[in-house]
């Protein structure tokens, strides 16, 4: 079920929140159980079938963590390491065969030269992130950090519907907490109107901005991957239009789960913030993704030994930590390499910095020239590297790149956009004013912020206030409806 559908937001939201503040008037661990089934619920309008793997995993993985806690608290820490290292491996088995068996076999075919055919594995939603979020406790609890006893509340930890299939990827005691505090099972106005202003905020990225720049990526995209060729400006149109998309797209998702786990009276970690402005590749990953960012650094770099073993070791863990994080994110090779780019940028970052030294850094970093070129030649890299996130195959990639670099098709008749029906300059005007806003406008984290502490100091604003977003909402709604299909979220695929 989508965010941005009727089905959605005039059926299912309304009859979640009225079933939660129901039976939370009556009894708390009611309206967890109600959000619980709602939330397996959602799940089910999806994918039914796989609904039985989800609760499968919940059981097994709610049962591993208890013999984990059990044997700590009984001085048995080589059973409790083993009982992590059952969970671990059976998440990652699971994981493995859905999303990469196919990808397997693929691979097999190709350098063997088979025509190996067994039945093709479907990918179930969500799989990669409610994984990762029960590795995460599994974790924690070996940590000794948790310690859940409520099979209810952790059930909801794992579905809750706004970050289930999407992320954020949750830590047990961001969520846990909030759970067992009555307060949250009460209406709160000033929590409710204000997360609908932070739901219009993501509505609007992903209606207006993000699929409204989508047709000028895929016009360029999907010819390439079939052998054209692009000239220089279908390039970047493409590449930033997919940059830009991708952004809006997976924020816009990110600020309506917040949004809308407000409604809940729960508050979500935030999951951007304003990437784009990052002036160097490691500030951009502590700005994108961020719930991703920090399980790969706590859950695989640090294990793998961070930089406690020296420098090179540290560019090693660096490099295998985005390799595995670009395939995390899909069964293909071209997954691969944009982890392997990231992966250099982040040793070069890092061996850049290293080499100046902190004092001489600073003094640069305070010059608008520095500043500026530092933050061009991260966006630069970014982009390229998206180039291999977006692209089908590895030829069509590399025209892209080829296009970006000048080489190749020449000409003012860009064929590729009067295919698709679109003018070129309407695409790059398209470009220019979303780039103004990722660049430019206030970030939607402190506009959230601002409007949830704007309702609490005026409360006779908070109906005026309710009706303008409502307002708003509809004529999305309406907007959505109206196109000729759907879209779903970019990262629905990984």
């Amino acid at each position: 079920m989508l965010f941005t559908t009727a089905a959605f937001l005039l059926l299912y939201l309304p009859l979640t929140l009225a079933g939660f503040f129901l039976l939370g008037r009556w009894r708390p661990s009611a309206a967890a159980a109600w959000l619980l089934l709602a939330s397996l619920v959602f799940y089910a309008h999806w994918m039914p079938a796989f609904t039985l793997l989800l609760l499968a995993s919940i059981v097994a993985n709610f049962w591993l963590g208890r013999q984990i806690v059990h044997a700590l608290r009984a001085g048995r820490r080589p059973s409790a390491r083993w009982w992590l290292a059952i969970g671990v491996s059976m998440n990652l088995g699971a994981l493995g065969y859905f999303k990469y068996a196919n990808f397997f076999v693929d691979n097999v075919n190709a350098v063997l030269g088979l025509d190996w055919a067994p039945v093709r594995v479907i990918l179930p939603i969500g799989i990669s992130f409610y994984t990762f979020t029960q590795i995460a406790y599994l974790a924690d609890a070996f940590q000794g950090k948790v310690d859940e006893s409520n099979p209810i509340h952790y059930g909801l930890f794992v579905t809750y519907f706004p970050h289930l299939v999407a992320g954020p990827v949750l830590h047990h005691a961001q969520m846990m907490p909030q759970f067992a505090d009555a307060a949250i099972y009460r209406p709160q106005a000033r929590r409710f109107v204000g997360g609908l202003a932070i739901f219009a905020i993501g509505l609007f990225k992903k209606v207006v901005l993000a699929d409204g720049i989508a047709p000028y990526a895929d016009a360029i995209f999907v010819p390439v991957d079939a052998g054209a060729t692009p000239t220089t400006l279908e390039a970047w149109l493409g590449s930033l239009a997919y940059t830009l998309q991708l952004y809006f797209d997976f924020s816009g998702y990110s600020d309506m789960a917040i949004g809308l786990s407000h409604l809940f009276n729960v508050r979500l970690p935030y999951n951007f913030d304003s990437p784009y402005q990052a002036r160097n590749i490691s500030e951009f990953w502590r700005r994108w993704h961020i719930s991703l960012s920090t399980f790969l650094r706590d859950y695989l770099y640090i294990p793998l030994g961070g930089n406690r073993l020296g420098g090179v070791r540290r560019y090693l863990n660096l490099a295998a930590t985005m390799l595995l994080g670009g395939l995390w994110h899909g069964a293909a090779w071209t997954f691969v390499v944009w982890g392997g780019l990231h992966g250099a940028y982040l040793v070069v970052n890092h061996g850049w910095r290293g080499l100046m030294g902190q004092g001489r850094l600073r003094r640069w970093e305070s010059n608008w020239a520095y500043g500026t070129s530092a933050w061009a030649i991260t966006l630069l890299c970014v982009v390229v590297a998206w180039v291999f996130f977006r692209a089908q195959s590895f030829g069509g990639a590399w025209r892209m790149l080829q296009g970006l670099a000048g080489v190749g098709q020449y000409g003012d008749i860009h064929a590729l956009c009067w295919n698709a029906g679109l003018s070129l300059s309407t695409g790059l005007g398209w470009c220019a004013v979303l780039g103004a806003v990722a660049l430019l406008a206030p970030n939607s984290n402190s506009l959230g912020e601002r409007a949830l502490a704007f309702l609490d100091r005026r409360g006779a604003w908070r109906q005026a206030t309710a009706g303008a977003v409502i307002t708003a909402i509809a004529a999305l709604l309406l907007v959505n409806v109206a196109r000729d299909s759907v879209s779903a979220f970019i990262y629905f695929n990984f």
